[in-house]
């Protein structure tokens, strides 16, 4: 009997295998007719690891600089560490063989982790193996932030990991998970809340007479310092470099109470965009069920995990709403580094959480009779149907594939008709992101990074000044935020992609050309057309098309 559970589980095993590389198989099987994310990505860390490849830069020392981005003025550290393996994904390979990799990497090992985590902590037992590997493979098809790697989903192997050393187990498979996840993960998109919240794990056992568990402590203290050494230049940044950058402008602290109670209720029910969890329509239902069966059963000490997951759930959604709740003005400003760090991403524990609630929620169903043992299995493939629709190539199919949006040969064309070397003259785009021209190599004026200086920013604002007096969206999202450093003007607003198609103009633009020109800046790439070029000192060069590319590039020259 054993034995045969055993290979029943092992089939669904390699049948979880199976539907997860048939999942990823469109990266594979189209390439750069693949569409993929955009925000986040596209427009971002897939050009930075281009960027930061063909820089020269990539080992580079603490005080590099980044020379085709904002006159050279963007630090190296922006780019992040290059212990990271997804860096030296792109630094080997294309880029959509690198992303696939990456794809692939990241989901497997989130399969894994949650299915270890849930065998031997969560939910064991022979009758629970269906349970066990289809909440681990819904896990792994969740949409997660594509650069992010295994923070989010890596975090059950992470807690297997340390469950275990908790229990007292000396293996050394342990501390192997504990050491290689920081290599594919980000302190800062993820493990920071993680290993916060297991030294406050540490210290409930302390305070509940457990005692010390020098073990456990020590692990903790283990993965935290292998982080820090391989994101030194984070650490570096943060403690020891004090030239003011457009981070010290950031402002969160804006939201009402009741807008804050909204927010609430909306992340706990559809998510956030960076960890989407796919809950609302079948685990949502079945936690909300399950929570009715404790009450009607007054079993809320025998599933007090289950309990405290699901508190512990609707707090973290509280805690990101509130985290822009206006009521912390005065404490941002005595205290700076709240503005500057993001300490509204411990919701960034919810897909662990989640999809934790999801495995029990499924078991307490379970043991409410024959009915329920028929439905649960139904309620696992519906789950994981609903994650099959959030494939990229379904979710952004009527965006850009990634060869029209780079445009590599359309860009090449307007990289020969000018006939400079690229080092030689400066770029700013309008109505697309700047991302793109630096994934062709162009010298950009403009960009997306977290961190850039401050006094570039302010010196950038000069040549944007009139249109963002004009659009007080456009002004508060650059001065209050201000990571996209782009040509914004007030008619397009924060859209960045008009497409060929579009029939969208520029009538009334209102740049500060002298600014631009002082700057360095020669050409500006636009994806729709400028109506009174001349007063603002530009003159149309070309219009640039291609089959292969989402863009009409109208290139204007300065006078």
């Amino acid at each position: 009997m054993v034995l045969k559970e055993r290979d029943k589980e092992q089939t669904l095993i390699l049948a979880a295998l199976v539907i997860l590389a048939l999942f990823l198989s469109p990266l594979f099987l189209l390439g750069e007719d693949a569409h993929i994310r955009v925000h986040d990505n596209l427009d971002s860390n897939l050009a930075w690891y281009k960027v930061l490849v063909e820089s020269g830069e990539l080992t580079g020392s603490i005080d590099a600089r980044i020379p085709q981005i904002i006159n050279g003025e963007l630090q190296r550290n922006a780019f992040g560490t290059e212990f990271s393996v997804i860096v030296w994904l792109y630094a080997l390979f294309p880029t959509m063989v690198a992303y696939g990799l990456s794809q692939a990497l990241t989901r497997f090992v989130a399969f894994i982790g949650m299915y270890l985590l849930l065998k031997k902590h969560i939910v064991p037992g022979p009758q629970r193996a269906a349970i066990r590997v289809g909440t681990a493979l819904a896990f792994a098809m969740t949409p997660f932030w594509p650069s992010g790697m295994l923070s989010t989903l890596g975090m059950p192997m992470a807690l297997w990991a340390f469950l275990n050393i908790r229990q007292g187990e000396k293996s050394w498979k342990n501390y192997l998970v504990l050491t290689l996840l920081p290599f594919y993960s980000s302190l800062v998109l993820g493990f920071f809340f993680f290993l916060s919240a297991m030294g406050l794990f540490w210290l409930t056992d302390l305070m509940r007479g457990k005692g010390w568990n020098w073990r456990f402590l020590f692990s903790i203290a283990y993965m935290t310092l292998i982080y820090m050494l391989v994101e030194y230049r984070l650490f570096y940044s943060f403690l020891f470099d004090h030239e003011p950058n457009s981070r010290d402008e950031y402002f969160h602290a804006r939201l009402s109470f009741l807008h804050s109670i909204r927010l609430t209720f909306k992340n706990f029910v559809l998510g956030h965009t960076h960890v989407l969890t796919v809950h609302t329509l079948v685990i949502l239902p079945i936690l909300l069920i399950a929570f009715y069966y404790i009450w009607l059963n007054k079993g809320w000490k025998r599933e007090k995990v289950f309990v405290f997951l699901f508190a512990f759930n609707f707090l973290l959604s509280a805690w990101y709403a509130f985290w822009f709740y206006k009521g912390w003005l005065p404490l941002t400003e005595r205290f700076h580094f709240l503005d500057t760090f993001n300490f509204a991403r411990y919701h960034f524990l919810r897909p662990l959480v989640l999809y934790l609630l999801f495995a029990l929620g499924l078991g307490i169903l379970l043991g409410q009779g024959k009915a329920w043992r028929k439905i649960v299995p139904w309620l696992i493939a519906a789950q994981i149907l609903v994650l099959s629709f959030s494939n990229e190539e379904i979710v952004y199919q009527n965006k850009p594939t990634v060869e029209q949006f780079y445009a590599e040969e359309q860009f090449m064309e307007i990289k020969e008709h000018i006939g400079l070397p690229q080092e030689d003259y400066r770029v700013a785009s309008i109505g697309l992101h700047p991302a793109i021209a630096q994934y062709n190599g162009f010298y950009t004026l403009d960009t997306y990074n977290n961190f850039y200086p401050l006094s570039y920013k302010r010196e950038f604002r000069k040549i944007i000044e009139k249109e963002l007096a004009k659009n007080i969206t456009i002004r508060t999202y650059f001065d209050e935020w201000g990571g996209r450093c782009y040509l914004f003007t007030d008619e397009l607003g924060k859209h960045y992609m008009f497409k060929k198609k579009t029939k969208k103009t520029l009538k009334n633009l209102e740049l500060n050309i002298d600014a631009f020109k002082n700057m360095g800046g020669r050409y500006i790439f636009s994806s729709v057309p400028i109506e009174n070029p001349g007063s603002n000192g530009l003159f149309l060069e070309e219009v640039f098309d291609s089959k292969s590319s989402a863009w009409k590039i109208y290139l204007y020259k300065t006078l």
